[in-house]
């Protein structure tokens, strides 16, 4: 919450949007609430003004009740805008030294209400960024209504194909690890096309046949076939040498040497990140850690990248992996706020058939604790905290995961920054104040009112900024931060 008190200390930023609002409600407010709504939230402020330094200042609104009152017959009505995300609470008269402000407080809608579009027109459908409100794209749009179903991207059969789009050896290969995780499973006898039925990787169609569903597609179809349905579809694994800047192994889903579905993708890759993480902590060749907390972590983030992925969006899967660190990548993005998803308890999937196949041969979870036990194990395990950014236009979600531990150096020790998940959040909280009461700062400026070495506080800055939260602008000695418009 903001204090309006002090209201010329904040900017317009990716959370607040001022209107003076002297002449009546601006039709541009529909484009910041539908902007807020699809995104992250925030604050509109009607009778304030943005002086030509970015302060904002209030102005004595003339009749704010029939604005409000205006303001509530507009968004209740369908045909301005597609959904109200508002309660009563939600819009506030304020009265500021005098001058009386409307608060709107907008909050991001669900995903079964999104894309919230304005004018009766789903084409009129807008997000928020660093630059402003922005309309959507197709590609954006389309996103917000798969996603909105109930029904998860991947049960949709696909009856345009026929049941030969499976590779056997990947079937028979899931099968053995089924036989292995449930011993004497009562699904175990059936023949292949049962039981692909009974796992979600065939429907019945509207034809009376059986057909692959999307997840059944992903997981034990040939790459070739899988593009006939997702043609942005591509998984790509890269193990960088860092003194070298290049990859020193890749492979693709594309080569043609292997199947390239998720499934056989999933375990190409684990094993080969299996190498970095032993050395990492320090075992040797041959001992089984399969079962200790970071491998089932690790496992635990390649499945939620497999299995949250958008793959009908742009840019694939990446999985890079370095001496000291492994991201992963994969489009879309989350499906419930951030901070909810790292807090855990609540599962909502991107593709919930395939989360059901990898927990019946024991990856994964289905409690919504996944992302909290990767942060909670790299915290025992005394390595730096994992991170995770967002990315828009196109939609993207990147977990990095650090195989290095925390600083114990004299500096990091004097500034009092352990780096733990306690003490991080506060600091980056203290980072983004500082740039709302500071339009523009440099590190050494932020460093002093965070009480942080200037190098450490640039690690936060390069976060924030991977984020589009912040925005760095010239060179090294002049750098300046600030606050993502």
């Amino acid at each position: 919450m903001i204090d309006l008190n002090s209201l010329e200390k904040y900017r317009e930023n990716n959370r607040i949007e001022a209107k003076k609002a002297m002449g009546g409600l601006p039709h541009s407010i529909w484009e910041t609430y539908s902007a807020f709504a699809n995104t992250m939230g925030g604050i509109i402020l009607l009778g304030v003004e943005e002086y030509k330094d970015k302060s904002l200042h209030t102005v004595d609104l003339p009749d704010p009740d029939k604005l409000v009152k205006e303001f509530w017959k507009l968004v209740n009505n369908p045909n301005k805008a597609s959904v109200n995300v508002l309660s009563a609470k939600d819009v506030v008269i304020e009265n500021i030294n005098g001058d009386h402000i409307i608060v709107i407080h907008i909050h991001r809608a669900d995903r079964s209400s999104k894309p919230v579009y304005v004018d009766g027109n789903p084409l009129n459908t807008y997000r928020r960024n660093g630059e402003g409100d922005y309309k959507c794209t197709d590609e954006e749009l389309h996103a917000m209504y798969r996603d909105a179903s109930i029904k998860t991207q991947d049960m949709l059969v696909l009856q345009q194909m026929g049941m030969n789009v499976f590779n056997a050896d990947s079937l028979q290969d899931y099968r053995q690890r089924m036989r292995i995780s449930h011993p004497g499973h009562i699904w175990d006898a059936l023949e292949d096309e049962e039981f692909l039925l009974k796992i979600g990787a065939a429907g019945i169609g509207e034809d009376g046949n059986n057909h692959p569903t999307a997840a059944g597609l992903l997981m034990f179809g040939n790459e070739y076939d899988i593009v006939r349905e997702y043609p942005q579809y591509f998984l790509d694994f890269r193990e960088v040498n860092d003194n070298i800047r290049r990859w020193t192994d890749r492979f693709v889903s594309s080569s043609g040497d292997w199947s390239g579905n998720v499934f056989d993708f999933f375990f190409r890759a684990y094993n080969r990140l299996q190498t970095d993480l032993k050395a990492a902590l320090g075992m040797k060749e041959g001992f089984d850690a399969d079962n200790m907390p970071v491998y089932q972590a690790v496992r635990e983030g390649l499945a939620n990248c497999l299995i949250n992925a958008d793959y009908y969006g742009r840019g694939g899967i990446v999985i890079i992996k370095r001496p000291d660190e492994i991201t992963m990548s994969n489009p879309g993005n989350f499906r419930v706020e951030l901070a909810t998803a790292k807090a855990g308890g609540l599962s909502d999937p991107r593709n919930g058939t395939m989360m059901k196949m990898f927990h019946m041969i024991e990856i994964g979870e289905r409690t919504g604790s996944g992302i909290p036990n990767i942060f909670r194990v790299w915290h025992e395990q005394g390595w730096a905290e994992p991170t995770i950014t967002q990315r828009m236009n196109p939609d993207r979600i990147t977990l990095s995961l650090a195989l290095s531990p925390i600083r114990t150096d004299k500096s990091a020790i004097k500034s009092n920054d352990k780096n733990n998940s306690a003490i991080k959040p506060v600091k980056r909280q203290m980072i983004i104040d500082y740039l709302t009461d500071h339009p523009i700062a440099k590190s050494a400026e932020i460093a002093g009112y965070v009480h942080l070495k200037p190098s450490r506080v640039r690690d936060y800055l390069a976060e924030l900024i991977a984020e589009d939260i912040v925005v760095a602008e010239g060179g090294n000695r002049n750098r300046t931060y600030r606050l993502k418009a």
